[in-house]
């Protein structure tokens, strides 16, 4: 079977994508040079679809700023966004210092039409803020949980509410945290069932598979 693309030497953009899954491909800016970077995204802009680039480095950001995002986060931006949907996210963080995964995390989710609540900073070594942030959980049809240090975090809270959960292991901690590897296998060794869980600081997979589930 042929699909389409859209072809120069180094960029073989999958313009139909989203005609296949739901969802567009998003530029991974990491390790592209500037040209590459605003190359990708000026073609995906030509197929009027949404547009979302992600872990855009500073040399690379005023060149895709001048293309005049709708939203600009820490090295994520987006274009063309979805119309909003009547579906919202909660997107939870256990610390200050996961921002940049679920600044990642909320662009992707507003870019494909969806609302993104951002609960911050109650990570389990304070276990009442969690219990106090409870009720904002309430109306979300699903949640991202996202933590770094032992990764305690999506655990705990699938043990109180029965939502939809995806958990996102972070690079960020002290000591034996290994650079995310601690947080990863204690999400996948979770005692609380139906956690699905993505890679270390991966935010947009994370959007991502939230939006698999809310398109059904």
């Amino acid at each position: 079977m042929a699909f389409p693309m859209s072809t120069r030497p180094d960029l073989r953009l999958d313009v139909e994508r989203t005609g296949r899954i739901g969802m567009p491909e998003a530029v991974l800016c990491q390790f592209k040079t500037v040209d590459q970077a605003t190359g990708a995204v000026t073609g995906l802009l030509d197929t009027h679809d949404t547009v979302i680039a992600t872990r855009i480095t500073s040399e690379q950001s005023p060149k895709l700023e001048a293309l005049r995002p709708q939203l600009i986060g820490t090295s994520t931006m987006a274009w063309q966004l979805r119309p909003p949907t009547s579906k919202s996210v909660a997107l939870v963080s256990a610390g200050t210092s996961d921002a940049p995964v679920a600044d990642e995390a909320a662009i992707t989710l507003t870019a494909l039409g969806h609302q993104a609540r951002r609960i911050t900073d109650v990570g389990v070594a304070g276990v009442h803020r969690l219990q106090s942030a409870l009720p904002e959980f309430e109306h979300a049809d699903a949640v991202i949980a996202i933590a770094g240090m032992e990764g305690a975090l999506p655990t705990v809270l699938a043990g109180l509410i029965g939502k939809p959960i995806i958990a996102v292991p972070t690079s960020v901690g002290y000591g034996s945290s290994f650079e995310g590897v601690t947080a990863l296998l204690t999400m996948l060794s979770s005692c609380a069932p139906g956690i699905s869980v993505v890679g270390i600081d991966n935010g947009y997979g994370a959007a991502c598979a939230v939006h698999r589930i809310l398109q059904q």
